[in-house]
């Protein structure tokens, strides 16, 4: 039974989306959620706005539940200096918040190079979001569908929360460009990532680099 800080729908939208090597959990952001926070992580999040602080708090209480459940129980999440969570050695990870629910995708980093997660409501955008949002190649795809651009917009937080851990370098809108068809994502640095996606009550987006073929083969 649930205790009201998990959505079920939401929850086995989520579970269908398969990502290799991946475990992703979601909480609805609840009263108390910002004393999840750690003692080592409230220096680091305490010039936050309250609301803030407490989704952070929903954020981070998914992500150690993940982490538990994989041997890595209470380790600290500390926020870096540009915001990006700086996981535990041995994870990697991702963390999200719109103003009702708190999303975390937790993972090996034997496994996986990257991984960016984002949730968003269904709401369109403004309209004269369309054109910062898309590129050229994008646009005739979605140019009568404001769910697709949405989505795409929802991609390329996911994307730039993967990839800027790599190359450390800001990604504008533009410098991402999507196949929705192919289910991938190319980056102006040289990155291609892997991209899985749930529509329901909100839109939530999970971008990977997996490490490569060869990280996984025996040493002879």
């Amino acid at each position: 039974m649930s205790d009201g800080t998990v959505d079920p729908s939401l929850q086995r939208a989520i579970d269908t989306l398969n990502v290799p090597r991946l475990l992703i959990g979601h909480r609805i952001i609840s009263h108390g959620d910002e004393l999840a926070l750690l003692e080592e992580e409230i220096g680091s999040l305490s010039f936050l706005p309250f609301e803030r602080r407490r989704a952070s708090g929903a954020a981070r209480h998914v992500a150690r539940q993940l982490m538990n459940s994989m041997g890595f129980a209470g380790r600290p999440i500390l926020r870096g200096t540009f915001g990006a969570p700086i996981w535990p050695a041995g994870i990697i990870g991702s963390m999200a918040h719109e103003d009702r629910i708190a999303v975390a995708a937790v993972g090996l980093r034997c496994d996986l190079d990257a991984v960016g997660i984002d949730i968003e409501s269904i709401d369109p955008l403004p309209p004269d979001m369309f054109e910062m949002i898309t590129t050229l190649r994008e646009r005739p795809a979605v140019a009568d569908n404001p769910l697709a651009v949405k989505l795409l917009f929802v991609i390329k937080e996911a994307v730039y929360k993967a990839a800027y851990p790599l190359d450390n370098e800001f990604l504008d809108f533009h410098d991402i460009d999507v196949d929705l068809a192919s289910q991938l994502a190319t980056t102006t640095t040289g990155r291609t990532l892997t991209l899985h996606w749930c529509v329901l009550s909100h839109m939530l987006v999970v971008a990977t680099v997996q490490k490569a073929l060869i990280d996984h083969l025996p040493s002879t």
